[in-house]
């Protein structure tokens, strides 16, 4: 039996066996370029990280109404995540009348020049793409980055919030985490993994970072305060 917490560690499980039952929690879609896993050796608990993505945009212009242009932090490494995320936002961004520019981080180095972009564009704010491993696993950087550079940001876990990050917005890993131990907890006891369908974490959590807010001269409204799982301050 194989419990695996992210997709790089689920690919490795895979390539190691074919015989060994191996539960995986993953943030975002198979990807496209792997082949789908067999269903009686594994089973897959995802987080919703991704399908809120127009969510997060949203809390950033409700938090800057006037804003007219936000920036995307997007792979290019990862083009099915990147691609599927631009659409996305594109064209959440048009709905609410605001102009969308993509920018592209391959590796931890490209980070701060990211920033300095998004202030070069003129863009009020930025918007982490959900579902890239790169992200996900730096995002206590991340979150620390915005508020060194003073970027209005909003990411899709709760450690990008407390790193500094102005929001966070997403699903809650210990939901998504308890969700994959059931599972694994139910095969080790004899069910067979086949007759065990994928589940998806529902749960999802606010974050919002208020010493961020008052550094970069919000104001928070108090009917999103009121929302908020968690306000830092």
């Amino acid at each position: 039996m194989i419990a695996a917490t992210s997709t790089p560690a689920a690919l490795a499980a895979k390539a190691a066996t074919s015989i060994i039952p191996i539960v995986f929690e993953i943030a975002a879609a198979w990807p496209r370029r792997e082949p789908q896993p067999t269903w009686w050796q594994c089973h897959r608990a995802t987080q919703i990280n991704v399908e809120v993505g127009p969510k997060r945009l949203e809390l950033l212009h409700k938090l800057m109404p006037a804003a007219r242009a936000v920036a995307l932090l997007v792979n290019p490494s990862n083009p099915a995540v990147a691609e599927a995320a631009a659409s996305q936002m594109q064209a959440a961004a048009r709905t609410l009348g605001l102009e969308l520019h993509v920018l592209h981080a391959s590796a931890e180095a490209d980070f701060g020049a990211v920033f300095a972009r998004v202030r070069e564009l003129g863009a009020s704010g930025l918007v982490m793409s959900a579902g890239e491993p790169l992200f996900a696993s730096r995002t206590e950087q991340l979150g620390a980055l915005a508020a060194l550079h003073r970027v209005p940001a909003v990411g899709a876990g709760r450690k990008f919030a407390s790193a500094g990050g102005l929001v966070s917005y997403g699903s809650s890993i210990d939901d998504a985490y308890r969700l994959a131990g059931g599972y694994t907890a139910r095969i080790l006891k004899g069910d067979r993994p086949a007759d065990l369908p994928v589940q998806q974490a529902t749960k999802v959590e606010l974050t919002i970072n208020l010493n961020t807010a008052k550094a970069l001269g919000l104001t928070i409204p108090e009917a999103l305060l009121a929302t908020a799982d968690e306000v830092i301050q």
